[in-house]
């Protein structure tokens, strides 16, 4: 099988990385890639955006499938130009791919198919958006209508900044604060069939004991020792199943990956908010612990068998995910500084820690940080205090000069806090 990945961050290098061990795959590609993505595919250049351009090196490759990794190229409908040419297609179209491109259309999805979520209300004036903010109170949960990199949400105690953030945007979704802990649920379907993933928790928040800034995610964890066992039951009852049901039943069928944020309240399961891809950093620790081959999963949801396939198989490992940031991140993240160390994690520490490239390039023969969020150090072990400690161990000896990470991720979970 000939695969194609579109995109360029730590997820699609945990996806090639996980294709690239699977037999069945004879060929694996990915544009337009990083520098660390280059050690398990064949790079090709390509703007992300385009469907068509995408399509047109698809069929030059002869691809059996093409997998197509970040939000924006979903919402801008690239699946759509693919499937159009014949080619299978993971991912969803660019309709049904709104679920991530507007928080309006996933509320209004959700009250349809009676799925728990927030109270909220859609703003697009300044008195909707006090209206809205005095009816709910602190703490104040503020988020962009459209796509934002994951850094669309402001929740915080302080009515102006909540404001101010509302009306820098043209379209918000204000809802009520959400207590509980918060767990990322993914979940294959071919927008009949719905196969759950395991779950996994991240890190928002820039800082140790989750303060500072909102980012894309700085860490991550799996299992979740102080999870439900019939969390992934509920979950696909409550949430996903009839979520998949709904847009079929609109004519939006959605094939792919349907992940689903999820706060554990003293209400019960509530979604925060859902995407329509993999995420990141969840994405390295889940497929860390996938047994089962990949491509044939995901050439079951983009051809639309996914009920003919045996259940999905999981090691018993846990998974710790650790990010490196580059300096200032997440405001105006310094680039271009060398990495120094990634040999020496790869002959030291794998197969158990391995280091995910996000934000990098090549100059020479050096390898330099291209963007906010660098490196992803990913461990196994057999507990997630043994993963843990193989993860920070990792992180240890990575060199990035003014760089950046949490030094709490999977702590409190290691500890059965």
């Amino acid at each position: 099988m000939k695969v194609l990945v579109i995109g360029g961050g730590a997820r699609e290098h945990a996806l090639c990385r996980s294709l690239s061990l699977d037999s069945d795959v004879n060929a694996l590609y990915c544009a337009p890639g990083n520098a660390g993505i280059a050690e398990v595919a064949e790079l090709r250049p390509v703007d992300q955006l385009d469907g068509e351009a995408v399509a047109r090196l698809a069929t030059e490759l002869r691809a059996d499938l093409v997998v197509v990794g970040p939000e924006a190229p979903l919402v801008a409908g690239v699946a759509d130009a693919v499937r159009a040419v014949g080619i299978p297609v993971f991912g969803p179209s660019g309709e049904a791919a709104q679920l991530e491109g507007s928080k309006a259309f996933a509320k209004d999805v959700m009250a349809a198919a009676g799925v728990p979520t927030a109270r909220s209300y859609v703003c697009t004036t300044p008195e909707e958006v006090d209206e809205a903010l005095d009816a709910f109170g602190a703490p104040y949960v503020v988020k962009d209508d459209g796509l934002a990199a994951g850094k669309g949400v402001v929740v915080t105690d302080d009515r102006a900044a909540a404001r101010e953030h509302a009306l820098r945007c043209d379209r918000v979704v204000i809802e009520e604060f959400l207590d509980g802990p918060e767990v990322s649920l993914f979940a294959i379907t071919d927008g009949v069939t719905v196969l759950p993933l395991q779950p996994a928790q991240d890190f928002k928040r820039a800082l140790d004991g989750d303060a500072g800034p909102n980012t894309g995610g700085m860490g991550a964890y799996s299992p979740l020792p102080w999870g439900d066992p019939k969390l992934v039951d509920e979950v696909m009852a409550s949430v996903l199943q009839p979520t998949v049901d709904e847009l079929r039943h609109r004519g939006t069928p959605f094939s792919g990956l349907l992940y689903a944020g999820l706060a554990i309240t003293s209400r019960g399961v509530r979604v925060i908010e859902f995407n329509a891809r993999f995420g990141d950093p969840e994405t390295q620790v889940v497929l860390a612990r996938l047994r089962t081959p990949l491509a044939s999963v995901l050439l079951g949801s983009a051809n639309g068998t996914l009920d003919t396939l045996p259940p999905l198989s999981w090691r018993e490992d846990a998974a710790v995910t650790v990010v490196i940031a580059s300096h200032n991140y997440p405001e105006t993240p310094r680039t271009g500084d060398p990495i120094t160390g990634l040999a020496e994690v790869a002959e030291l520490d794998a197969p158990y820690a391995y280091v995910l490239h996000a934000g990098t390039r090549t100059e020479g023969d050096a390898v330099v940080s291209a963007g906010g969020r660098v490196l992803s150090v990913t461990a196994t072990g057999s507990d997630l205090a043994e993963a843990r400690d193989r993860a920070y161990k990792a992180v240890a000896r990575i060199g990035l000069d003014g760089s950046q990470y949490r030094t709490d991720i999977a702590a409190k979970a290691a500890e059965q806090r």
